[in-house]
């Protein structure tokens, strides 16, 4: 309660008890006029800023035009009390806006405006806004991390949920990132101090949720122009009732419920709460108009490394050929020779041999070949690890390339001889294949892949996650080319990639929806960010979009069209009058409130 909500409220008081008294006959005619206009003002000015800023006639001006044709025509009464109705009715309306735009930052979560600070005079206590890059903060169990940053010293189990979404702890060693916002659940970190204020994480989620509500989704937009042309055709038919029925108070009764307050009621609180469970979710939706595509997207489509895959090589089997070297000690040479190596590939080798218990020596001599692969020398014998040419440019005999769909071949010769090959594959991501049925189940009809890897590969991966369509060779400009031709087919395109390389695919897409683990360019180049690479957050950001676009359904229907109708006709028929209607337009501004804020709370499948 600010101070001009207790002005208002005095206001509304002061109307009420002057209302009564008048129509007790204990105060003249002029002392409720005086009433009145002191109830109008705060209407009147609204109504006219909104006329000459936006050229829109809202509510107030019909409340407004409602209570001066009440009280000049001999239903002074029913014009205070109407007036009167109708500031509380606005007065909760806002209270109540306020109120769920509060409880969004209570659920997301706040971050302290103080941090513990080690330094060479000891611990003190410093304001976060004396902070600096570099300082070294202390964060303790039960405590929420004030900066971004890295694990300097220490260990704990910090909750990232109001980062990720994720409601288990995550183990912080030396060298981790943490974020602002999240708690220490057990131990005690020193943070090196990276981020501070606005420019962490957590601040950076809360400013894009607050300026989400901005982005209008097309719905809303569409509320705004049927009330902008509405009220027109809502004055010409008032003043055709009046010509027939020459009745003043059916004229006022028929105002209250062709107010087209309502509709704008029904999306943006909607809006506000959708966008914020979906934060609560490790979720960032940037804005209404991106929560509506969403709702209606037909079609999927991934990127393949690093979004459907988890892009970390793995050895999936070891070949020998020939009795020369046996598979184990293939595989301790091939390893042996790429322990310097930082190729991918060859870190799925030694990785592989060191789970397996190999032992991995260093190389008495090493050459990395570009494109090629490496030679080294391990326990006196000469090794060559990687493709086929690397081998036939050192006289090796290799007849034919080993091939396997899905899979890469690193061929290893020894002595001069080919001995075997490894075969390395990319692993899918968790879950990858349980979120694509998912979203299938809630009404998407195609679920396409794009990949620069070969055909063989992509369609590999793609047989085992229940993939439709598969688009293998393309370069990023050919999977801008695959979105347009499919959004020129008719389909709602939603794209899904890293959020760096796939970023003009997902600028292409209707929806661009960035896979990113929190980092600043997931959150910049992409409509939808998700704040861990888990696809089932996808499957969730989907379920609160379409829940959210039923609700907005719901509040326009029930909440203005079946509310207002019977009002309209309960007016025609006379069964009502102003006071009753009055009381009766409480009814859409409750139904709509309560619909809208439920989602904030609700439990909804797949979230």
């Amino acid at each position: 309660m600010t101070r001009e909500r207790w002005i208002e409220v005095g206001r509304i008081l002061v109307t009420g008890l002057v209302a009564l008294l008048y129509w007790r006959q204990l105060v003249p005619v002029q002392v409720l006029w005086a009433a009145v206009a002191l109830g109008l003002y705060p209407l009147v000015k609204t109504g006219l800023l909104d006329l000459v800023r936006e050229r829109k006639i809202g509510t107030e001006v019909f409340v407004t035009v409602a209570t001066l044709v009440a009280v000049f025509n001999g239903e002074s009464v029913a014009g205070a009390v109407l007036m009167v109705i109708i500031l509380i009715a606005e007065f909760i309306a806002e209270l109540n806006t306020d109120r769920a735009r509060a409880s969004i930052k209570a659920l997301i979560g706040s971050v302290p405006q103080s941090a513990l600070v080690r330094g060479p005079e000891g611990e003190r206590s410093v304001p976060l806004g004396e902070l600096r890059p570099g300082d070294v903060v202390l964060a303790r169990a039960g405590e929420k991390i004030p900066v971004d940053g890295k694990v300097g010293n220490g260990s704990a189990s910090v909750n990232e949920a109001p980062i990720t979404g994720e409601s288990l702890p995550k183990e912080k060693l030396e060298g981790d990132p943490v974020f602002a916002g999240t708690v220490v659940e057990s131990g005690a970190l020193d943070v090196v101090t990276e981020k501070i204020g606005g420019d962490t994480t957590f601040a950076r989620i809360i400013a894009l949720v607050e300026n989400a509500e901005a982005e209008q989704a097309p719905v809303q937009k569409l509320a705004d122009k049927v009330a902008a042309w509405l009220i027109p055709v809502v004055f010409v038919f008032l003043i055709a009732v009046y010509l027939v029925t020459r009745d003043v108070r059916t004229i006022v009764t028929l105002m209250i419920f062709t107010s087209p307050a309502e509709l704008g009621l029904a999306t943006p609180l909607v809006i506000i709460a959708a966008i914020a469970r979906a934060a609560r979710s490790g979720v960032l939706i940037k804005g209404g108009i991106h929560l509506e595509q969403l709702a209606k997207v037909d079609v999927m489509v991934f990127d393949k490394t690093g979004t459907l895959t988890a892009n970390k090589p793995e050895v999936v089997r070891v070949e020998a050929r020939g009795d020369a070297v046996p598979g184990p000690e293939l595989l301790r040479l091939a390893a042996s020779a790429d322990r310097r190596s930082a190729h991918p590939l060859a870190k799925a080798v030694v990785g592989y041999a060191t789970r397996q218990g190999a032992d991995v020596p260093e190389p008495s001599a090493y050459e990395q070949i570009r494109g090629r692969g490496v030679k080294a020398t391990v326990d006196g014998k000469a090794v060559l690890v990687g493709n086929p040419a690397l081998l036939r440019e050192n006289g090796v005999d290799v007849p034919d390339a080993a091939e396997s769909g899905g899979e890469t071949p690193v061929h290893v010769a020894v002595d001069g001889r080919l001995a075997g090959v490894v075969f390395i594959a990319d692993t899918l991501r968790p879950g990858a294949r349980e979120a694509l049925a998912r979203l299938k189940a809630t009404g998407v009809k195609s679920i396409v892949m794009l990949t620069g890897d070969n055909a063989s590969t992509a369609r590999a991966i793609a047989s085992g996650l229940g993939v439709d369509d598969v688009r293998a060779d393309l370069m990023p400009d050919d999977k801008v080319t695959a979105i347009a031709e499919l959004r020129g087919e008719g389909h709602r395109v939603a794209m899904v990639g890293d959020g760096i390389n796939d970023a003009p695919a997902l600028a292409r897409a209707e929806v661009g929806i960035a896979m990113g683990g929190g980092t600043q360019a997931a959150l910049e180049a992409a409509d939808v960010a998700l704040m861990t690479d888990d696809l089932a957050k996808i499957v969730a950001a989907r379920a609160i979009a379409r829940r959210a676009y039923r609700t907005i359904q719901e509040n326009l229907f029930v909440g203005v069209g079946v509310v207002h109708v019977c009002g309209i006709t309960a007016a025609l028929l006379g069964w009502i009058g102003p006071i009753q209607a009055a009381i009766l337009h409480l009814g859409p501004d409750v139904l709509v409130f309560l619909n809208s804020v439920k989602l904030l709370r609700v439990r909804i499948d797949d979230v």
